[in-house]
């Protein structure tokens, strides 16, 4: 072929992509795309995807291409780009959204409309969705343990190196990048380069003492490469390869086994979300749960104003920062649904909004799971944030980052929220019991 059009979407990057190999192996000329969609709310993610995006182009240039941005409907977009360069196809990689699918859909109708080739590749997962079927019928798995049994012994694609050269049609207009905006984090910077630095660290220094510190909420001991997963920064398989464990290459039965696992729990949501892609607005397991239409306790909660300390430290670490320790997520998520009784949907929506990881999958596959609606196999279960924080935050160092006016406090009191004295630094009574 002369000219392939690569459409990037959750692939931000050039290392073990695909779609961006098997284009400059099988054409003469790629044309790396990303098209900036308005119906796409980033919010505070709009400053990351901008690194994200300068990072990929200059990555791009060193290899002889470029990254061409366009803005508006992803798929006109490509297809006008297709027309200007006559290509003979479009390469993209698969995603499992509702969203990213209506999208895949309406590009591969267009591409046969218009006579030209379109294929889809894996890359945004360890294991393609669609790839482990249960032995007992279905098409996905609904509980994680068999998953991720299935999912060990699924024979990996190989790992594959970053082109040489990408060979770009000559006179191609680049396009702008987005704009950050005010509002974004900068804890992270975004893309590709700053990703690969940060896991190799990652791998080096902390991946063995995984497994017994990643709930440590005041250690900071977890990797904190989710961003660049959910952008597509840091290719998936990539990173499980060298993390070892679950059986495969480098596993030391120890923090590389918790940290891939953990990796498999990614990949078990998306294969949730492509067999059931309205997990963000329906019940995956519809219980006939009862929610408070309580505006005003929801509000308090998404401003880290419950009274209750260890959740609010994690809401206050959302709000700052755009990320939050995953553990604080469970507590905080399991606080709104089954103390407030607040529908699981308004946490997911705020979480969605805020988190720099915000994904469809993973978002809102976890906030199911602690509502009872989800894969939780234990629906009842009721997270106690008393207890916790006593065993996640024991000396109260996490709370006390992210609570300031609650710095005097004794360690006893911040674990005990009935026991703080009213109005202490403008803090509020616990929203209800939590003894």
């Amino acid at each position: 072929m002369d000219t392939v059009i690569v459409l990037f979407n959750r692939d931000l990057r050039v290392h073990d992509h695909p779609a961006l190999a098997t284009a400059c192996a099988d054409a003469r000329r790629v044309a790396p795309l990303f098209v900036v969609d308005p119906v796409l709310a980033l919010g505070r993610r709009t400053g990351f995807l901008a690194d994200c995006l300068a990072d990929l182009r200059e990555s791009l240039r060193g290899r002889g291409g470029d990254l061409l941005i366009r803005w508006g409907d992803p798929v006109a977009e490509t297809l006008r780009l297709a027309g200007e360069l006559s290509a003979q196809a479009v390469y993209t990689g698969e995603d499992v959204s509702a969203f990213a699918r209506r999208r895949e859909r309406r590009l591969a109708e267009e591409c046969g409309r218009h006579r030209m080739g379109f294929r889809t590749f894996p890359g945004v997962t360890v294991v393609p969705p669609g790839a482990l079927r249960p032995s007992g019928g279905g098409d996905h798995y609904r509980v994680f343990t068999p998953y991720w049994r299935a999912w060990n012994g699924w024979r990996r694609r190989e790992v594959l190196d970053a082109p040489d050269v990408v060979p770009v049609p000559p006179q191609m207009e680049a396009g702008p990048l987005p704009v950050p905006g005010r509002l974004a984090p900068r804890l992270f910077r975004g893309g590709e380069t700053v990703a690969r630095e940060r896991m190799a660290r990652w791998l080096k220094r902390s991946v063995a003492g995984y497994a017994d510190g990643h709930d440590d909420l005041a250690g900071n001991r977890t990797s904190r490469l989710s961003p660049y997963l959910r952008f597509g920064c840091l290719s998936p398989l990539e990173l499980a390869s060298l993390s070892g464990g679950g059986g495969h290459r480098g596993g030391d039965g120890g923090g590389g086994d918790d940290y891939v696992r953990q990796l498999c729990w990614r990949d078990f949501f998306h294969q949730v979300t492509s067999a059931f892609p309205r997990i963000s607005r329906d019940d995956y397991r519809p219980r006939g749960q009862e929610w408070h239409d309580d505006g005003d306790a929801a509000q308090a909660w998404k401003e880290g104003r419950t009274g209750v300390p260890i959740v609010d430290a994690g809401m206050r670490q959302l709000l700052t920062e755009g990320w939050m320790h995953n553990r604080a997520r469970m507590i905080a998520a399991s606080f709104l649904v089954r103390r407030l009784r607040v529908d699981w949907r308004v946490g997911a929506a705020h979480f969605f909004e805020l988190l720099l990881d915000g994904d469809v999958p993973n978002n809102y596959g976890n906030w199911q799971w602690v509502a009872g609606t989800g894969n939780d196999t234990r629906p009842n279960r009721v997270v106690n944030p008393v207890r916790q924080a006593r065993r996640f935050d024991p000396h109260g160092e996490y709370i006390r980052r992210y609570l300031p006016e609650l710095e005097a406090v004794p360690t006893r009191t911040l674990h005990e929220p009935w026991r703080l004295p009213a109005g202490i630094g403008g803090y509020p009574p616990p929203l209800v019991s939590v003894g």
